[in-house]
């Protein structure tokens, strides 16, 4: 784990004769048994890099500070509506003076784009992806980066003026397989954190998608009602390439 435990720890005293058990101050003693914590939060993601992200075991609150009391930006559960499970990216993790341990997290919650702190104890063990998407609105390209390293260039639809595509960092929260390429989402589709600030087309309402299309001649250009579109050919190709949990940037 990259966090900090949040157990009492006893430590050993260096002090007397080798095998001797010595002796201790209340301050001393006191510190032995703390809590440890962090001094300063540490960063979990580096999109172009290492990120983590991490399941929602069970439904809780998002906090605009890592404390109990704190004010809350909204609640989470553990399914999405699309019925797969609910995730979160996890930017920064952090353990207070009282043990508790609390991840900073990117969230499908409105506004889009909200950032709040989770107790760690709400979510799953953290798990790794080495993958980063950035869509270019301007240039209508979609860019898929491992490692660093280019593995997928495609061309591809964006939200048109009066339903835009927003900008901003968002992640890949759950996937769709099995559909009908004959159908306006292609075979595969992807649901992002990303919510349109009018709508989508995309069910149940404002989730803007990565996804397949039944009318390729129309990519690239703004077509959608915020969604990314990509051709079929290109969207299985991300399908393989592109795991739930990699960041997203829209620029």
């Amino acid at each position: 784990m990259v966090l900090a435990a949040g157990a009492a720890v006893l430590l050993s005293d260096s002090g007397g004769d080798r095998g001797s058990t010595g002796s201790s101050s209340p301050a001393r003693l006191a510190a032995a048994v703390a809590p440890a914590h962090d001094a300063a939060p540490r960063r979990l993601s580096d999109p172009g890099g290492v990120s983590r992200y991490a399941f929602v075991e069970r439904r809780v609150k998002v906090r605009a500070e890592p404390d109990a009391g704190a004010r809350s930006l909204g609640r989470l559960g553990t399914r999405t509506a699309d019925g797969t499970d609910e995730l979160v990216l996890a930017l920064e993790g952090w353990t207070d003076r009282r043990g508790v341990r609390w991840m900073r997290v990117r969230t499908p919650l409105l506004p889009t784009g909200t950032v709040g702190w989770i107790p760690a104890a709400q979510l799953s063990t953290l798990r790794r992806v080495r993958t980063w998407v950035l869509v270019d609105r301007g240039a209508r390209r979609l860019t898929l980066r491992r490692d660093g390293r280019v593995v997928l260039r495609a061309p591809v639809g964006i939200g048109k003026a009066a339903t835009p595509t927003p900008a901003g960092r968002f992640y890949i929260r759950d996937r769709l397989t099995g559909l009908d390429p004959r159908s306006l989402y292609g075979p595969e589709a992807f649901g992002t954190s990303a919510r349109s600030p009018t709508v989508t087309d995309w069910p149940g309402g404002s989730v803007v998608g990565i996804h397949g299309t039944n009318r390729p001649g129309l990519i690239p250009g703004r077509v959608s009602h915020g969604c990314i579109r990509l051709r079929n050919a290109d969207i299985r190709r991300l399908a393989r390439l592109m795991p739930v949990g990699t960041p997203v940037t829209v620029r």
